[in-house]
């Protein structure tokens, strides 16, 4: 009876093991899609959209695969576009900002952080809106509810922030690597805006 208790317990074992394998790895491939989805340059959030709305669909054991995740990225892609065009323009006057700083603009360095803190904040609301797309929803709506849940939740909010360095500092270390790693941010934003469901 023992060694069919201790056998059972380690067949569970396993299986959590591998389920939880299996995630890591869907995070790894969605990564790849969302980097490729996002070559356009202002694709990037219909990207992220697509790729969070696949890793739902994992994470509740539903099918779904690359033909869902292109229905996604095309659906969002229609108003998320704009998205990407603001922010390229928000990255823009921030790079303006930093070199003016840089030129002995006085007082620049209080200038220069609260522009960097405020593109953090961006990229931050962004990924939140993302995560919490659905086809037919609005990005404008879908953004202002994440800028406000980025400023309620900063726990929340940190953990993508802290995403967001795994993706830079891998990006300089080997920049494929950085490609897979867009995965686990995403993962991430579904998790952040999940738990944020929840409480």
């Amino acid at each position: 009876m023992t060694e069919a208790r201790a056998r059972a317990r380690t067949e569970r074992e396993e299986s959590r093991f591998a389920e939880r394998f299996a995630l890591f790895a869907e995070c790894l491939l969605t990564g790849v899609w969302i980097a490729v989805a996002s070559l356009p340059l202002v694709t990037y959030p219909a990207a992220f959209a697509a790729g969070s709305r696949h890793l739902g669909r994992r994470l509740a054991h539903e099918r779904g695969g690359l033909r869902e995740f292109a229905a996604d990225f095309r659906s969002a892609l229609r108003r998320g576009w704009v998205v990407g065009v603001a922010g390229w323009a928000a990255l823009a006057v921030v790079w303006a900002d930093v070199r003016a700083v840089r030129d002995g603009l006085p007082g620049g360095p209080v200038v220069g952080a609260v522009g960097v803190l405020a593109l953090i904040g961006a990229a931050v609301a962004g990924l939140r809106a993302a995560a919490s797309w659905q086809p037919g929803a609005s990005w404008r709506s879908l953004l202002a509810g994440a800028g406000r849940r980025t400023v309620l939740d900063p726990a929340g909010s940190f953990l993508i922030v802290g995403g967001l360095a795994v993706v830079v500092c891998s990006a300089w270390f080997s920049a494929p690597l950085a490609v897979a790693v867009v995965g686990a941010v995403a993962a991430a934003a579904v998790a952040v805006e999940e738990r944020h469901r929840n409480r």
